[in-house]
């Protein structure tokens, strides 16, 4: 079994860090890999009935704009729970009385250690004053029901992955 043998940071950003990690296999032959260190993130899957809740926003990494659940980074040692009701707050000017966890998954753990969590969110609450969204945040809302979700998911309209696994569960559990 493979087994770290050494790390060190090489790089720190606002939102990750890089480091270059040793790693040595059972006969001992070692190999250098980069790993990204993220403090992971948290979407929610916001329901009313069958209707989903979208936020339609550029994102600069894919240069695109993306329909997507509302969702956010983790600050550093921030509960995902505690995050999920600000995020929720604040992409959509909702709240809830309880989040329930749908699930947590490794977003791409070959190089990268973020972790996300999906929870969903029922009985919304409109905020009478929410709080306000990031600066670089421009958002539409968007309502649509889960099969239309799963039709834009088919047309490849929807192609972000926590988005495709929070539909994929509301129809599961319609």
């Amino acid at each position: 079994m493979q087994k770290k043998v050494s790390s060190k940071q090489t790089y720190e950003a606002r939102i990750f860090t890089i480091s270059k990690d040793i790693i040595e296999d059972d006969a001992g032959k070692q190999f250098e890999r980069d790993i990204v260190h993220h403090h992971g993130g948290v979407g929610v899957l916001a329901r009313k009935g069958d209707q989903i809740l979208f936020v339609h926003q550029y994102r600069p990494a894919v240069d695109a704009m993306m329909l997507e659940i509302p969702a956010g980074k983790l600050e550093k040692d921030e509960d995902p729970y505690t995050c999920g009701l600000r995020e929720l707050e604040e992409e959509s000017g909702f709240t809830c009385d309880n989040l329930s966890l749908i699930c947590e998954f490794y977003s791409t753990p070959g190089f990268c250690n973020e972790k996300l969590y999906i929870y969903e969110a029922s009985d919304l609450i409109p905020v009478e004053h929410p709080k306000a969204m990031d600066e670089d945040e421009e958002i539409e809302l968007c309502w649509y029901d889960i099969d239309q979700a799963l039709d834009m998911i088919k047309r490849k309209e929807i192609i972000d992955a926590k988005t495709i696994i929070a539909i994929q569960y509301a129809a599961m559990h319609r």
